[in-house]
């Protein structure tokens, strides 16, 4: 019994560990990778499907009688070596297999996510299960419901600790060796107590710590440029902040994007100087983003009071350091989330500039959609002016760009009398309710406030040929961008692909026939594990966006989303292991299906009618019920499979490749395509045709079997 004691405490160490390495291989692919959701969606599939894999691939382990406690003890140590060196991997192969700064296609993006996460993910799904063999050789009725129990409580403790303790004190490598070490001496404390057994083990137990250890000075070499030198890095709450340098230049990056450089003049110029020659006297201005040099040229307009909005403290600090930005009378710096800022204040503005990258991410679109605009149009004083830019063209408009700019202008010019779009290597958007110059030399000029590329650059750039080109490209039959439906991703999505001559089709083909031969050859009961992790990741990912959209990044917040999600696992999991005694098992895995289809309408419900209902609160506890009736349905679909080692390895994998396939389909193509409440109403979809199932094999499944 004790040394089933030290088996369970190495699970529930191998829980946490995964997890906080999944979340560290997660954010590295995020800053290296310069990711948004589509790549977030490509890490949770490869690491989810790998499991699942790891998972199938200890059946033959089994079968071979390939099972100790020392060879439980050895996959360990291994999965704790992996770890850092997974991290460094990503670091160091970047520009290693691809040109430093140039984007990475869809295809070797993925390929490099599959085979970097491949030896951890298939570890961590091979373990869980082989865990169970351990202990059933030990006490062969041991249940294989509890541990998926443990195997929980890891996961939850490795969420947490990630989200609220590692995340701010510590580096992504520290992180890496705190978890290692709880496993490591996990391992070591579950090697039976024998001497000679202690005295083998000993030796490789030191030697792995000794190389966590050694991994930990590669910290800052690994994140060194492959051209000038690393002068500033920390790891902040919402991404990682670095700064490099070469000469007399700087360029902050956050999370592996160039946002700010210290010689980027002209970007400046066009700006603040295209929105603010439009008023006569402005006084007070509104900055979302900054650009390296905006202050000085704020500061030749005599503002008596400038908010800059910037969500991070970080990377304000480090602005002003390598002075980006300098200090200008009136400045007032607010850290806080744009939007957040202007649905919670009453200030009005002159001028209010979004200064923000690409609408390639959830986070990034909610600035580019018409909630935001109609909240924009509200904190303007009469006559005001708002603008923001997006990436621009050279010659040609190719037809995602096209879709881009049509979609933005129609979605702004709902809140808008007059709008101007300005053509150019950037395209800069005017909006406002008084008349509009493109002429923007001739009205600096009667303001005697000098300039040195609009001045000499503007004429030759915006022509009014190009301004007449681009007015003609403009589709009339386009969506707007909206909350619930951010149709500018499957823009960016479609750009991402086109940019490099390739298409998604090849993607969906093959991992669609995989799926049908999977589902084929599964039994009821893992049928419906995978349509419950389906659900069950595809909703997660659902939260954690709405999560987003109505209240910002907090990366907290956001944390404990996830972890809610795995909480209530370890309830549902117990209340299933009761449920299991009542017999007709069959009947109550209906039941829990038709609560996931009543919880999914009710979400879908709020989401039409009644949005503002959604609070913090709301999130969690949907998040919280939904993982709940998925960890009820884990016990009984397993002792319809027979509880025995095939039936937990099967039930195990189908939940895992259920949760990969969901996290896929929902982040990839569901919400990009067809938006939010389309894609809740796709999941719902799902489950009822899961029910459907269950009641037409309730009815001919075998007497014994739904009676559990």
């Amino acid at each position: 019994m004790n040394d089933n004691r030290a088996v369970e405490r190495l699970v529930i160490a191998t829980g946490v560990s995964s997890v906080v390495t999944q979340l560290l291989l997660l954010r590295e692919f995020l800053s290296q990778f310069q990711g948004n959701e589509f790549t977030l969606s490509l890490i949770f599939f490869s690491w989810l499907l790998l499991g699942g894999i790891g998972t199938w691939l200890a059946r033959l382990v089994r079968r071979f009688h390939c099972v100790s406690l020392l060879g439980l003890v050895v996959f360990s140590l291994l999965l704790a070596l992996i770890s850092p060196f997974e991290i460094l991997a990503i670091r160091y192969l970047r520009d290693i297999l691809f040109i430093p700064g140039v984007a990475v296609g869809f295809y070797p993006t993925l390929a490099c996510i599959f085979f970097i996460t491949l030896p951890c993910g298939l570890l961590v799904g091979f373990v869980l299960p082989y865990s169970l063999y351990v202990l059933r050789s030990r006490e062969p009725m041991y249940p294989g419901a509890r541990l998926y129990m443990l195997d929980n409580i890891g996961d939850v403790c490795g969420g947490a600790l990630f989200s609220f303790i590692l995340i701010r004190f510590v580096s992504p490598l520290q992180a890496s060796f705190l978890a290692s070490s709880v496993l490591l001496l996990s391992a070591f404390y579950a090697v039976p107590s024998e001497k000679r057994y202690k005295s083998v083990c000993l030796l490789p137990t030191i030697i792995v710590l000794v190389v966590l250890l050694c991994t930990l000075a590669l910290e800052k070499h690994s994140l060194q440029p492959f051209e000038g030198n690393l002068v500033y890095y920390r790891e902040s709450r919402y991404g990682r902040v670095t700064v490099h340098g070469e000469k007399e230049q700087f360029t902050l990056f956050i999370d592996g994007v160039p946002l700010y450089s210290s010689q980027n003049r002209q970007q400046a110029e066009e700006i603040i100087h295209y929105p603010l020659s439009q008023l006569d006297s402005p006084r007070s201005v509104l900055l979302i983003g900054a650009q390296s040099g905006v202050m000085q040229e704020l500061e030749k307009y005599k503002l008596a009071k400038t908010d800059y909005l910037e969500l991070d403290p970080q990377v304000t600090l480090v602005q002003f350091r390598y002075k980006l930005l300098t200090r200008i009378p009136g400045l007032n710096v607010i850290h806080q989330d744009g939007r957040l800022f202007l649905s919670q204040t009453d200030n009005k503005y002159d001028a209010i500039i979004l200064n923000l990258p690409e609408p390639n991410t959830f986070q990034i679109n909610r600035f580019y959609t018409a909630t935001f605009f109609f909240l924009v149009s509200r904190h303007l004083r009469p006559g005001g002016i708002f603008s923001f830019t997006v990436n621009g063209y050279d010659n040609y408009l190719a037809r995602p760009q096209q879709e881009k700019i049509s979609s933005l202008y129609k979605t702004v010019s709902q809140y808008f009398k007059e709008l101007l779009v300005l053509p150019g290597g950037t395209v800069c958007f005017l909006g406002s309710d008084s008349q509009l110059d493109p002429d923007i030399p001739a009205l600096l000029a009667e303001k005697d406030i000098p300039t040195q590329y609009i001045s000499n650059l503007f004429y030759g750039n915006v022509t009014l040929m190009r301004q007449d080109y681009l007015k003609e490209k403009l589709l009339p039959d386009i969506r707007i961008n909206s909350d619930t439906s951010p149709f500018l991703l499957s823009v960016m999505f479609r750009q991402w692909f086109s940019r490099f001559s390739s298409s998604p089709t090849p993607f969906y083909v093959i991992s669609g026939l995989l799926l049908i031969v999977y589902l084929a050859r599964s039994r009821l009961e893992e049928c419906v594990l995978f349509s419950t992790g389906f659900v069950t990741m595809g909703s997660e990912s659902l939260v954690i966006l709405v999560y987003q959209i109505f209240f910002g990044y907090v990366y907290e917040q956001i944390g404990l989303l996830v972890t809610v999600f795995l909480l209530g696992l370890l309830p549902g999991a117990r209340i299933g292991e009761y449920l299991r005694f009542k017999n007709r098992n069959i009947m109550w895995l209906i039941r829990l299906d038709v609560l996931l289809v009543v919880s999914l309408t009710l979400f879908l419900f709020v989401l039409v009618y009644k949005p503002l209902v959604l609070q913090p609160a709301v999130l969690l506890g949907f998040g919280f019920l939904l993982s709940t009736l998925c960890g009820c349905q884990f016990p009984l679909a397993l002792s319809l499979g027979g509880n025995d080692n095939s039936a937990a390895v099967r039930t195990f994998s189908a939940d895992l490749i259920g949760a990969a396939y969901g996290t896929l389909v929902t982040t990839l193509i569901l919400v990009p395509f067809f938006g939010i409440i389309w894609a809740v109403a796709a999941l719902l979809s799902l489950k009822l045709c899961n029910v459907l199932l269950l009641v037409c094999s309730g009815m001919q499944f075998p007497k014994k079997l739904v009676k559990g």
